[in-house]
């Protein structure tokens, strides 16, 4: 199993001054401690609960890749996940290759059909019903797919037409940048993961067993494998979250058939203890 670091809190001690320096410190120690993956929210305001509030720091999530990127040297990069609706879906792809083109192919994308109205009604963000969201979702899905590949035909969905699907340079990433939709929707969203990405990623709740059957399900439907998608999870950690506590969580999954987890820390000042505590259970999981 991998782990990944989703870095979901930005309110450390210090402030905006120094979150420059402590982000770029903290994901070059996440990649030598071990960690393969990195990855943001793409929100623009903190989601509220365990995570803290509204008013929270938070970061765009593609300027804070590309610095990532320039401050690590191995690990895969993405959100988890990017709102369908928050971008163009050409200029969502064009985004992506940038980062995979400039990281040297460590590029992904998560997506997935947001859900936040609160913070896209504040910021005046189009935040159409449901429905249609996932329909954008799909259709962005067949976009990004168009863009990466050779050509440039023109693209005629219900929501977005596009003349040229032109997109240079190309994506580093063969066949193409690592495509991920995140959520547990069964009728749909788990539907779109096995339709058009490389991997789900679901919270590791009680539930999980049963999602990846409904998975396996809309694969076999498909003329899918399922072994070709990959598994991923998400699960939180706070400052009174203990190695042994996380372990089992882990290995559970692992039983699963998740093949990375994606550990985001909830209550922490100072972001160096999340991985401390990364480092202590990766032996165990590898």
């Amino acid at each position: 199993m991998e782990l990944g670091l989703h870095i979901a809190d930005f309110t450390w001690d210090g402030g905006a001054p120094v979150l420059g320096p402590r982000l770029a410190q903290h994901v070059r120690e996440a990649e030598h401690a071990g960690i393969t993956r990195i990855t943001v929210m793409d929100h623009f305001w903190q989601l509220g609960g365990d995570l803290g509030p509204y008013e929270h720091d938070m970061l765009e999530a593609y300027t804070t890749l590309g610095f990532l990127a320039a401050h690590t040297q191995t690990v895969r990069l993405h959100a988890l996940v990017t709102g369908a609706v928050y971008r163009e879906p050409a200029v969502l792809a064009k985004q992506v290759t940038t980062l995979d083109v400039l990281s040297g192919g460590r590029a992904g994308l998560g997506i997935g059909a947001a859900w936040f109205a609160d913070e896209a009604r504040g910021l005046g963000i189009p935040f159409p019903p449901l429905a249609e969201r996932f329909e954008r979702l799909e259709e962005t899905l067949q976009v990004c797919l168009a863009m990466w590949r050779e050509g440039d035909e023109p693209y005629e969905g219900r929501h977005y037409r596009l003349e040229r699907t032109l997109s240079v340079p190309a994506p580093v990433s063969r066949p193409h940048p690592y495509l991920l939709v995140g959520g547990g929707g069964e009728r749909k969203t788990l539907r779109l993961v096995a339709q058009y990405a490389d991997a789900c990623n679901l919270f590791l709740s009680p539930e999980l067993r049963h999602k990846l059957a409904v998975l396996d399900e809309h694969c076999e439907r498909l003329g899918r494998d399922p072994a070709t998608v990959e598994r991923t999870g998400a699960t939180a950690v706070d400052p009174g979250t203990r190695p042994d506590e996380l372990l089992a969580r882990l290995e559970d999954a692992r039983e699963a058939g998740i093949a990375a987890v994606y550990v985001y820390a909830q209550g922490f000042s100072d972001p160096g203890p999340v991985v401390e505590l990364l480092a202590r259970v990766l032996p165990e999981v590898r």
